[in-house]
């Protein structure tokens, strides 16, 4: 059965793209796995036997590495020479991704040879919510950077060439920077070049995330009422750049470089971004209404002196993960995380403007791939209820692994047909 298909009531107007078949050869003890796949589809099995195996497998094909290991070694099977992921989407669109143990990788797209892991990422995307990702408050900025950065490539389409060729000067400067603590005319002259360079599309990139963060900001207030209604005033977002972006980065670069020539490495620019999570008490909060209040009085009495910037509001410095219990955070990421998708999808048309007007015409999109590893051991029964009912509203694939049995009567609760499968030792069957 075709998985050209629409959400709940808009089959006529909304048509989404899905993978259709999925095939993964000698990835880790997966042998030969052949699906066929659903809008939901639920993978039952032990740990060990391969189902975070397969959504592995999905993520390598949209994001060209896995989530487990950055050498392919580590994840093609003992004695191959290499790993194969093939997909077909329900448009007949297929996607390939072969990946050898010495990291040589060979992408094809309708048969085609491609040379950029980015054509299949934009024909796949794919939101992953698994138990690594729960520590990324208390991690390095890598992960909270990468999470942004995947709503901005998705939803901007010149951030994507502007962070490459960043990336390629960023390598270019740091190369330069650890071969001696002093630098020659000529050097210095090509380091100039390559700051100017930096600093244009470091000024270009800031301009994307922080648009896309704007916008952001409110779906992920939405989902913290959802997950974490007690905190729900509590808790916000801020972004930082990774630098003052006040003044030009490469003026910036410029007043660092004996520091970055000490460290031999670049200490500040967009690859030094961050999303914070921020936590306000409640006695903060009442500090605050006071100060607003006092505020708005200085504003509507004009006998009064504008408030000085001493007056301001104060920063909120306390970072939420030094405040939340575990299972909190839990609920934080997966509200940060289920709260791009919305945003993701926001030009797609919903149910009730569909019904206003019967006569609009089709609607076609690749629909995102949410992979859900393991749930039901991170995430208590409400938090996994909100978690499925939202994503079953949303023009969503999704692939979920469990240990047991135990989420099916959630999952038939909002999906009609999903696909059960059970995982055993690498191999793949129907759960009956």
């Amino acid at each position: 059965m075709s998985l050209c298909r629409c959400v709940s009531k808009l089959d006529k107007a909304f048509v989404i793209i899905m993978i259709e078949r999925l095939q993964a050869t000698d990835l880790r003890n997966l042998q030969q796995v052949k699906l066929q796949a659903a809008a939901c589809n639920v993978i039952i099995g032990e740990n060990g036997s391969g189902k975070t195996s397969l959504l592995e497998a999905i993520f390598l094909l949209s994001r060209g590495k896995s989530f487990r290991h950055s050498q392919p070694k580590r994840y093609v099977q003992h004695h191959r020479p290499s790993a194969t992921v093939h997909a077909t989407l329900s448009d007949d669109t297929s996607l390939a991704i072969q990946k050898q143990t010495d990291a040589t990788t060979i992408l094809r797209l309708n048969q085609s040879t491609v040379y950029n892991q980015s054509i299949l990422t934009e024909q796949l995307p794919t939101l992953l919510i698994d138990p690594s990702s729960m520590d990324m408050l208390e991690q390095g900025s890598a992960s909270r950077r990468q999470l942004l950065d995947w709503l901005v490539f998705h939803m901007k389409q010149g951030f994507h060439p502007q962070w490459v060729a960043y990336q390629r000067l960023l390598k270019q400067r740091n190369s330069l920077l650890k071969q001696s603590k002093s630098l020659t005319q000529v050097q210095l002259a090509e380091l100039k070049s390559w700051n100017k360079g930096l600093a244009n599309h470091a000024a270009l990139i800031h301009h994307y995330r922080e648009q896309v963060f704007l916008a952001w900001q409110p779906y992920f207030e939405k989902s913290i009422a959802q997950l974490l209604p007690s905190y729900a005033q509590q808790i916000s977002l801020s972004y930082h750049a990774g630098y003052d972006v006040t003044t030009p980065l490469d003026v910036q670069l410029e007043e660092r470089l004996a520091q970055d020539l000490q460290l031999g490495y670049t200490r500040i620019g967009s690859h030094r971004a961050d999303i914070h999570v921020h936590w306000r008490s409640q006695s903060d909060m009442g500090v605050r209404d006071e100060q607003s209040k006092a505020a708005a009085e200085y504003q509507t009495d004009t006998t009064k002196p504008s408030a000085s910037k001493e007056q301001k509001l104060p920063t909120l410095k306390e970072q939420a993960a030094n405040v939340l219990s575990r299972g909190e955070k839990k609920l934080l990421i997966t509200a940060l995380r289920l709260s791009q998708l919305p945003l993701l999808l926001n030009d797609v048309p919903t149910e009730e403007s569909v019904s206003q007007n019967l006569q609009t015409d089709s609607y076609t999109t690749t629909t995102p791939v949410v992979l859900l590893d393991d749930i039901t051991a991170e995430l208590d029964d409400r938090a996994i209820d909100i978690l499925l009912s939202t994503l079953a509203k949303l023009p969503c694939q999704v692939f979920m692994t469990s240990l047991t049995a135990d989420v099916l009567p959630i999952v038939n609760r909002y999906w009609l047909s999903p696909n059960k499968f059970h995982m055993k030792q690498g191999y793949l069957s129907h759960f009956n």
